[in-house]
């Protein structure tokens, strides 16, 4: 069962991720980090890199895969993955550059159009995640359709990473990065798969706010279904799920994940 974490803010369930890979890195240093983009994850990655620098832990072997990125945009637009990676992980954790990855990295804007390129680099982003050794713990974001990385509904739940083509209501959302405006949102990405995500050793999914209460329904306590990519979670041995109040709102069994944390051995962390 997908480990519920309910948590006043954002800021506690940071404290709670941060902890986690900390202590990860403490005793794997060349740990193989699963990185997100968006806004849930912001003050996961501000927690870990303040524990980081508080307790000097060194990160010079720590490797990171970013989850998707947008096809079409060059690696330096301000709203590339890559660009959002290296601002919002790399640079506040003082990753090494070199090691940190974003699907699009060899297609830096190449156009939808250039088809061989393009198809050959989902096999090659999960061959080289492989190489590293696997993920050992993928964060997660979710989308109000229950999307994760870039899989919308209907997305294979056995798909490696690959090309996808991103739904209005996704397109909508993240208008917010590009001036409000859907049109200079991209209309295709490439995305690690649900069965690419699904081989992390640890995936741990935050979500805040009413807005994502029926996605987190239907991922916890709905069916594992392809129509919410989410919900794939539930097939994962290792997977906590660290949401708000309000997030949690819809969620019938909320009193009884409440009750199993707070009596939690503390030596199990998450």
């Amino acid at each position: 069962m997908t480990e519920v974490i309910i948590v006043k803010n954002e800021a506690e369930a940071g404290a709670i991720y941060g902890r986690c890979v900390a202590d990860l890195i403490k005793a794997k240093p060349n740990a193989v980090l699963g990185l997100a983009t968006g806004s849930s994850p912001l003050a996961a990655y501000q927690a870990l890199a303040k524990i980081v620098h508080e307790e000097s832990i060194d990160v010079s072997q720590v490797r990171g895969f970013a989850l998707d990125e947008y096809l079409g945009l060059p690696l330096t637009h301000p709203e590339s993955y890559h660009s959002t990676i290296h601002r919002t992980v790399v640079e506040p954790l003082g990753l090494d550059p070199a090691k940190v990855h974003v699907p699009g990295d060899v297609l830096d804007g190449a156009p939808l159009e250039d088809g061989d390129k393009i198809a050959a680099a989902g096999p090659a982003y999960d061959a080289a995640i492989e190489a590293a050794g696997g993920i050992d713990v993928q964060i997660l974001g979710i989308g109000t359709d229950g999307h994760i990385g870039f899989n919308e509904p209907g997305s294979s739940l056995a798909s490696g990473t690959r090309v996808k083509t991103l739904a209005e209501q996704t397109r909508i959302d993240n208008a917010r990065f590009f001036d409000n405006d859907i049109n200079q949102v991209p209309t295709h990405c490439i995305t690690q798969g649900i069965g690419t995500v699904l081989r992390a050793r640890h995936l741990v999914l935050l979500a805040f706010g009413a807005g994502k209460a029926e996605a987190i329904e239907e991922t916890i306590e709905g069916g594992v279904s392809a129509f919410c990519p989410a919900s794939a979670l539930q097939l994962h041995p290792h997977a906590t799920v660290i949401i708000d109040e309000e997030a949690a709102s819809r969620l019938r069994h909320k009193d009884y994940y409440r009750y199993a944390f707070e009596h939690k051995p503390a030596w199990q962390g998450i």
